[in-house]
């Protein structure tokens, strides 16, 4: 029996699993991760907590193929990652690192976004299917591309990264990123709130919104557009437009066979699903495919060890 190891790791905890080749999930478990040592302590504690996964499951070492890694933040095809800001790793190869702390284990290394999208493919709502584009809607908006069973992560590890597509001139706000107008502005957790207060502070009519006063979350929102609150369904359809367009251009430039929403805003449902399905269609016209579906994640925040596991298999 042969074994991989997916490894998921964010800017708060490292989440690791060890499967069967096959795809059967045998352990996961979740470390805290630590920033010091330059920004590569965490990958000491995640050598540290596999060999004791292994140990505890009486897998030697030569019987893994390898250990798939996802980062958040662009990562080039060697391994190499310029910055990632919320690990502190600057100019260094993770993969390499952790390699080492593992006696030689081969490591391969991918953007967590994209790494995401290859387990909902594998192992989730992709499963059967060679290609898709996964967005994963949270307090950022990330994504992840799959072609023929491939991720695609561009020339600087930025393929995928549509969150930070300008969809908006003129917007006064910066982003995160440091530019203006990005989809991240508008389609995220954050920006979906801060539409709604726009919106709010545009009109005098009634919304059960205005009851959440600052405290209003993207779920609020979501909540009361199904509730029938007009302001808030204006407020959310033009988040979703915005999400729409851009996925609409992936479309009709890498021509995914489905589109697969995840992170905590993908909890409102078919209800957002099927407002993206509308309008993606309407905005893509020339592909006349009824089959090409925007679907829910499956594996939640477990695509990533998925993912993970799969790139050791496909490397």
């Amino acid at each position: 029996m042969k074994y991989c190891i997916g490894i998921d790791v964010g800017g708060t905890t490292i989440k690791t699993g060890i499967f069967e080749a096959e795809g059967r999930l045998l352990k996961k478990w979740e470390i805290p991760t630590r920033k010091g040592d330059g920004g590569t302590q965490f990958l000491k504690d995640a050598a540290a907590s596999i060999r004791e996964a292994l140990q505890e499951l009486s897998i030697p070492m030569e019987d893994v193929l390898g250990a798939g890694m996802g980062v958040p933040g662009p990562v080039v095809a060697n391994g190499y990652v310029e910055v990632c800001v919320n690990l502190g790793l600057h100019k260094c190869y993770p993969a390499k690192l952790l390699s080492e702390e593992l006696s030689g284990m081969k490591v391969v290394l991918g953007n967590d976004a994209n790494v995401a999208a290859l387990g909902e493919m594998w192992q989730g709502a992709g499963k059967g299917h060679g290609s898709l584009c996964m967005v994963t809607l949270g307090t950022g908006v990330g994504g992840g591309i799959v072609c023929e069973g491939k991720i695609i992560p561009g020339v600087h590890g930025s393929g995928g990264e549509i969150g930070h597509v300008r969809v908006e001139d003129g917007e006064p706000e910066p982003c995160n990123c440091g530019g203006h107008g990005c989809l991240e502005q508008y389609a995220s957790a954050t920006g979906i709130v801060r539409v709604a207060k726009r919106k709010l502070a545009e009109t005098l009519r009634d919304s059960a919104m205005r009851a959440f006063g600052e405290q209003l979350t993207a779920k609020d929102v979501c909540d009361c557009a199904k509730a029938g609150d007009a302001v808030a369904l204006e407020s959310i359809r033009y988040s979703m437009r915005k999400l729409s367009g851009v996925l609409a251009h992936v479309a009709m430039t890498t021509d995914p066979k489905l589109f697969v929403i995840g992170g905590g805003v993908s909890k409102a449902g078919t209800f957002l699903t099927d407002m993206i399905e509308e309008n993606l269609r309407d905005y893509t016209r020339l592909i006349d495919d009824p089959d090409r579906r925007v679907v829910l994640a499956e594996l939640g925040n477990d695509a990533g060890i998925y993912g993970g596991a799969k790139m050791v298999l496909e490397a």
